[in-house]
Parts: structure tokens; sequence; C-alpha cells
């Protein structure tokens, strides 16, 4: 039973890995797998345990993908250009400043929600709003890519974007909070469609997982805390030892991931994940109406 928990957490490592960096929606696909492949620890160790756990399992194992964002693109975010002498390069410096405030307009959507709706939140979270989106943003996906055809871009760099456009940017990022929209699709479309390329819409997106990811992983990881000391349940090893394999996974396929989708979507674009979404949201639509 162990070792097959921990393999279950392996693959979810991986399904996060490859998920979270392609556009095709990494929450929406682990909603999903828990649905088909369901942690066992509701048997284990209790139903309300198992909610409150894998709540912030399937959060919190992104930070081993954020890892392989830093690990990869160091040289471009890096700010100091000497550690010993305390110099620090204005330019990357303008570039985290724009990031953050890409990352605005998704905070604030998600403090307005978690605190005034949510039920409303909670209620998004099932199979048939996944299947919805994936299909929508599937087409979405399809129509930017035929209609922009990497043509007209407003700059060569991510770095000569402007405030007012990253902000426009993280206003597509807020979409996101409806699973199965994608945070990289969406601000990957959103790039798009105010003209960036297609490689710089792709780093763009990785950079604002950054904060955005941190940020979501934080309040998940605390809102777990709480929950154990209010209840003073104990924690079992392996939810712990479950949860470093995920990450340790997902950081290690991210970085293959990256790689990947800024090489193939140079060379092919992002339509082909339009078409995967429409297909994966067709067949959920099918299991859950016709087989669940």
């Amino acid at each position: 039973m162990i070792v097959f928990e921990l393999l279950k957490a392996l693959f979810y490592g991986i399904v996060e890995g490859i998920t979270e960096w392609l556009p095709i929606s990494s929450t929406g696909h682990l909603i999903l797998l828990s649905e088909i492949f369901p942690l066992s620890f509701a048997t284990l160790y209790g139903g309300e345990f198992a909610a409150e756990f894998f709540e912030m399992f399937e959060v919190v194992i992104q930070l081993g993908a954020i890892a392989a964002v830093a690990v990869i693109f160091f040289d471009d975010l890096n700010p100091f250009v000497s550690v010993r002498k305390g110099f620090l390069d204005r330019g990357k410096i303008g570039l985290w400043v724009k990031i953050g405030v890409a990352c605005m307009p998704s905070a604030a959507a998600g403090i307005v929600l978690q605190r005034c709706f949510p039920s409303f939140l909670d209620s998004l979270y099932d199979p048939r709003t996944v299947a919805a989106m994936l299909i929508v943003y599937g087409v979405l996906f399809i129509v930017v890519e035929r209609v922009r055809d990497d043509k007209g871009e407003i700059g060569s760099s991510i770095e000569d974007i402007s405030y007012v456009r990253a902000f426009a940017i993280g206003c597509f990022q807020a979409l996101s909070i409806v699973p199965g929209t994608s945070r990289s699709g969406a601000t990957v479309l959103g790039a798009r469609c105010l003209g960036l390329s297609r490689g710089e819409s792709a780093r763009f997106s990785f950079f604002m997982a950054i904060p955005t990811m941190l940020g979501a992983s934080a309040i998940k990881a605390l809102g777990f805390f709480e929950y154990v000391s209010e209840s003073g349940v104990s924690v079992p090893a392996l939810s712990i030892v479950m949860l470093l394999t995920a990450c340790v996974s997902a950081f290690a396929v991210s970085l293959v991931s990256i790689r990947f989708l800024m090489s193939y979507a140079a060379q092919k674009g992002f339509e082909p994940f339009g078409v995967y979404r429409i297909i994966l949201g067709l067949i959920v639509i099918l299991y859950f109406t016709f087989i669940k």
C-alpha cells in the first residue's frame, strides 16, 4: 500500500511537471487524475484529513516546477551582477517589476473570491467545468494562432513591453482561477493577443509563474498548517514523503517540458495544444456523462 501510494505521488508530480508549462491546464489534469486515480488517504487516515491534505498537495507540488524555472532561467532573472560588490542589473530589476505588475490582477481576484465567495470558488472544481474550459480555450488557441501567425510583434523581447501591457497580460492570467483554463495557457494567449512572439509569450508566462505559484503554495500550506493546529491531528510521515516525492518528480520533468515548449512553440506554434484541449474536453464530457 505504501509503495503504491508513493508511486501515485511520483505520477502526480510527472503530470504536474508536464501540464504546468504546456498550455493544457495542470489543475484540470490533477482534478481529473484525482477522480480516476485518487490518493488513498481517505482509507488510511480519514476523509477529512485526506481532503485537507490533497487540497494542499495539488498546489504545493508546484514548488518543484517553480524550481525548474529558476534553474533554467537563472541568468535571465538574477539581478545581481556581483553579490560581493552589491551591483544590480537595472534591466532585470525592471523585468521583476513588470512581473510583479503582471501578477497583481490574479492576486487581487484570488483574494476577493477566496474571502467573499469561497463556496462559488469551490463549486468551480468540477470535471464538467474543467471540460468546458478545456474546449473553450482550445478553440481560442486555434483562432488566435491562425490570426496572429507570429506576425506584427511589438518587441523583440519581454524586456521591451510596457508596464500597461504587462498588467493586461496579468488580467488574462486572472482568468485561470477557473480550473481547466490553464495559467500558462491564459497568459500565453493574452501575450499572443497583445503581440508578443510565441517564444517570448511562453518565457513571460514562465516568469510570471514564480510569484504566482509561490504565493498560491504559501496560502495553501498555511491553510493546511492551520487545520492541523486546530484539529490536533498528527501529520503522517508518509504524507510528507509523498509531497517531497511529487515535488522532486515535478522538478525533474519540468526541466524537460519547459525546454520542449520553448523549442516546439517557436517551430510549430500552440495550435496543436488547442486541438489536444478540445479532444480531452470531449472525452471528459463523455466519461462523466455516460460512464461515471
